[in-house]
């Protein structure tokens, strides 16, 4: 084997990495607004954060929901990236 065969992929590869990344940005915007209609991030009551924590709460929903769908999600990644490889095949 070559040296420069290796880490050497095809248009098409790549094509599928992109779309395979793009399925799982779409799936965590979508967790992350799922998750802020179920109130994560709210402020407590008592000993909330203030205002720093109402002022990063939407980092640490988006950091989560990335997360998440890096870890299988819900599997709505796999639908849209099955979705936009039969477009793209098409």
């Amino acid at each position: 084997m070559s040296i420069s065969a290796i880490g050497a992929t095809t248009p098409a590869a790549q094509a599928s990495d992109k779309l395979r990344a793009a399925s799982i940005e779409l799936e965590a915007t979508f967790l992350a607004e799922m998750l802020k209609s179920a109130g994560l991030g709210q402020a407590r009551q008592s000993f909330g954060g203030g205002a720093g924590e109402d002022q990063f709460s939407s980092f640490l929903i988006q950091q989560q929901a990335q997360q998440m769908a890096r870890a299988g999600g819900i599997g709505l990644s796999e639908v849209l990236f099955n979705a936009m490889m039969e477009k793209a095949d098409g």
